[in-house]
């Protein structure tokens, strides 16, 4: 259950930064350029994918093995 909290946390993380880029794009004087937030994301979203990669090789995070 904790390592699923943690996998929300990190898409959290995600969607903050996606946003985080639409407002930098859309505003005219920002401190950060968008690329900023958007190189986070792209970050967050291969620990993500590494994490459950980890997960469910280690039997930690069971997959479906029939899906229909």
């Amino acid at each position: 259950m904790l390592t699923k909290g943690i996998i929300l946390l990190l898409l959290g993380i995600i969607l903050f930064n996606l946003f985080s880029g639409l407002f930098s794009m859309l505003r005219q004087n920002n401190d950060k350029p968008m690329s900023h937030y958007l190189g986070r994301r792209v970050l967050y979203s291969a620990v993500v994918l590494v994490l459950l990669l980890l997960l469910m090789a280690t039997g930690i995070l069971p997959h479906n093995p029939r899906p229909y």
